[in-house]
């Protein structure tokens, strides 16, 4: 999939000559209508990607198979989508390698597992967990819209949906994982059943939205002890126009989504060595009521 001729049943993107962008699958014998006029399927089926097609109206239309980055953009959402900016910094930073095992939780709309099934390949699987059965719905027909039904009407052969609780459903599943993704709201209620699951040297990594669920996530891998230290981080994205001599950033960025998380979980029985840095003045006070690590101390500390 995603070379050669247009088939029928994929999905294509026309960006016209503003930038307007359009997806929609390839059915014989249907149009695509825009205030340009309408063009036919059959037009486009059975062509190599990247060439452009004039509209009834005069509209001038490139075609091109939609990458993952732009599908996922475009895709229809129940919850909010991973953007590829942090997609990508989760596939490398948390090492996702083929014929990994990977389990997610929560699968929202599916499109951090679409990364994720391109990162692990045919030797791999995602295990993904989701409470609520809308989202699963909306994630399952996503994956499925990327990736292609195969003749059964079944969709990645590597990806299973679960519906339930990873901190219930994980242990009781017995399975054993080489990487755990977090996206919900309290991801430090999931750490010790994916202590458990987890292989060492497995990586946990958290994608939170707001200073204090990345505070509280991680205080409670280090309180833990099983983990090593965590990493923590965010990543802003600014184009850039570039124009003869006229080089300068563009007017619009992608500034703050979330921020990741990342830990390594320690072999049974072992801890990591303990911090040398001691916490800022204040940082574990009595205004503080989080987890507290052992070697904090129970005082703010003067300078």
């Amino acid at each position: 999939m995603h070379r050669g001729p247009l088939r029928t049943g994929e999905w294509v993107r026309l960006v016209d000559g503003k930038g307007r962008r359009h997806n929609f699958c390839l059915e014989p014998g249907k149009r695509f209508f825009s205030n340009k006029g309408h063009l036919e399927h059959d037009e486009l089926i059975g062509r190599e990607e990247g060439f452009t097609v004039t509209s009834s109206g005069g509209g001038q239309y490139l075609v091109f198979r939609p990458l993952l980055s732009e599908f996922v953009i475009s895709m229809p959402r129940g919850a909010a989508v991973i953007y590829p900016k942090d997609s990508a910094q989760i596939v490398a930073m948390a090492d996702i390698f083929p014929g990994a095992h990977v389990v997610e939780a929560g699968v929202g709309s599916g499109a951090l597992t679409c990364s994720l099934l391109r990162a692990v390949g045919p030797g791999g699987r995602v295990t993904s967990y989701e409470r609520r059965e809308e989202f699963a719905e909306v994630a399952r027909r996503n994956v499925g819209q990327f990736f292609g039904l195969d003749e059964h009407g079944q969709g990645h052969p590597a990806w299973t949906l679960r519906l339930g609780d990873l901190a219930d459903e994980l242990p009781a599943s017995g399975e054993r994982a080489d990487r755990v993704i977090l996206d919900m709201l309290a991801p430090w209620e999931c750490l010790e059943a994916t202590a458990a699951a987890l292989r060492p040297g497995g990586i946990v990594c958290a994608y939170v939205a707001t200073t204090t669920q990345l505070s509280r996530f991680v205080e409670t891998v280090r309180v833990h002890g099983g983990f090593t230290e965590p990493t923590a981080w965010e990543s802003l994205v600014r184009d850039w126009h570039v124009e003869g001599l006229a080089v300068r950033p563009g007017h619009s960025m992608i500034g703050h989504t979330a921020f990741l998380v990342t830990a390594r979980r320690m072999a049974p029985g072992e801890r990591a060595p303990l911090k040398k840095r001691r916490p800022a003045p204040g940082a574990y006070g009595p205004d503080y009521l989080g987890p507290r690590p052992p070697e904090a101390a129970t005082e703010p500390l003067e300078d």
